[in-house]
């Protein structure tokens, strides 16, 4: 690397700074600000920041906190009374994205196994979006929260299962052998990580609960720790941490192991969506740009509709329906780390990963605009839309 490591946490940081404040100011997602500046700074953009790969390597610590904190809320009784409620509507609307997405990858020539990335990356709805956008009374309140929530747990829960596929062989040629080895090693890491906790992280949670850095040393050590297991076992180091959270889940203490771990996890996920954006081959982009824009625009139309129609199939009211639809009319977050999974992988090529960037992008900005200046929305500009 061309750069020291503290000039690069300099450049992404205060530029992060800088872009986040821009972000703020124009009603935009602070991830859109992330992946800008990785753009413009990056190796493709001005090159002040020319080698990421020590960048990425970084980031992806943030992946697994992200993860480890996903597990972290699910709480086995209330994620099953929710994902009944969205189970019909989550599978159907997700069948519906993928296809889409396949189909316009197609249509622009794309090869089958990335076709299928791209509609695997379609079927998922910004939780990050959906929720910041969500007034607190509504979230927390009203059916309305429930139901957007229960639809976020179970797509957070099929992008867990997409992530398990990718990473246990190759699309199109899986390997068998290594499929078999990920379905064995599956339920005994999980067994495994169930009975550490109750006997022993429990005990020592109850033990020294009140010496709160030890806590949080804990958490990360145990994190980190299965996650280490899992990829030594041939997992994934994201699947370990998803399991190392759910067990810890019904701890009394794991929403304060949440909030205190998430300051981490925002640092690293900073560093994530720059590398993202650093990592975009804007060369590339003029390639797929129609491609890019066409995807977008479908997904912005297609999800709304789809999630209405469906909604209100299961005798929800019209006006929640359409409301839910256009809140997650956006491609996911969790669409870039299936892209950046399937190109490390190189199931996909740069210019499928590069539509799969290019348009969650357009459809973060376009989306968050619609439901700010349609919808009620703590960010809302007009006074009469604004709600806390």
């Amino acid at each position: 690397m061309g750069e020291s490591l503290f000039q690069v946490f300099f450049l992404i940081f205060s530029g992060a700074a800088v872009f986040a404040t821009f972000a703020l100011y124009t009603r935009q997602p602070l991830l859109v600000a992330y992946i800008a500046l990785g753009i413009l700074i990056g190796p493709h953009g001005t090159k002040l920041i020319t080698e990421v790969h020590l960048i990425s390597e970084i980031a992806h610590i943030g992946i697994i906190f992200l993860l480890f904190l996903l597990g972290l809320d699910m709480q086995p009784k209330a994620l099953f009374a929710v994902l009944k409620q969205a189970t019909n509507v989550g599978i159907i609307s997700s069948i519906v994205f993928a296809i889409g997405g396949y189909g316009i990858g197609w249509v622009f020539g794309f090869s089958h196994v990335e076709n299928i990335i791209i509609g695997i990356a379609m079927m998922f709805s910004s939780t990050i979006i959906g929720i910041k956008l969500l007034p607190t009374t509504v979230l927390h309140h009203k059916h309305a929260g429930e139901l957007m929530v229960g639809l976020l747990l179970f797509q957070d829960f099929i992008a867990i299962l997409c992530l398990m596929f990718l990473l246990s062989g190759d699309l199109g040629q899986v390997d068998v052998q290594k499929l078999g080895q990920t379905l064995v090693a599956l339920p005994l890491l999980g067994v495994s990580s169930w009975a550490f906790v109750k006997y022993i992280l429990l005990y020592l949670i109850a033990r020294f609960d009140r010496i709160h850095e030890f806590i949080f040393l804990l958490a990360i050590g145990w994190c980190l720790g299965v996650a280490e297991a899992a990829a030594f076992v041939g997992l994934s180091a994201e699947i370990g941490a998803f399991i190392a959270g759910v067990c810890l889940a019904t701890s009394p203490i794991s929403q304060y192991i949440a909030i205190s771990l998430k300051p981490l996890r925002d640092f690293f996920l900073i560093l994530f969506f720059f590398s993202l954006g650093a990592q975009l081959n804007i060369t590339l982009l003029s390639d797929v740009i129609i491609a890019s824009i066409v995807l977008a625009i479908a997904m912005l139309v297609i999800k709304p509709v789809t999630f209405g129609l469906l909604l209100k199939s299961h005798s929800e009211k019209a006006s929640l329906s359409w409301d839910i639809g256009l809140r997650l009319g956006q491609i996911s977050e969790f669409s870039l780390l299936i892209a950046f999974v399937a190109t490390q992988g190189e199931m996909i090529g740069e210019k499928a990963s590069t539509l799969i960037q290019a348009a969650a992008i357009i459809t973060f900005i376009v989306s968050s605009y619609l439901v700010i200046f349609n919808l009620p929305n703590p960010v809302a500009v007009k006074d009469h839309l604004r709600r806390d």
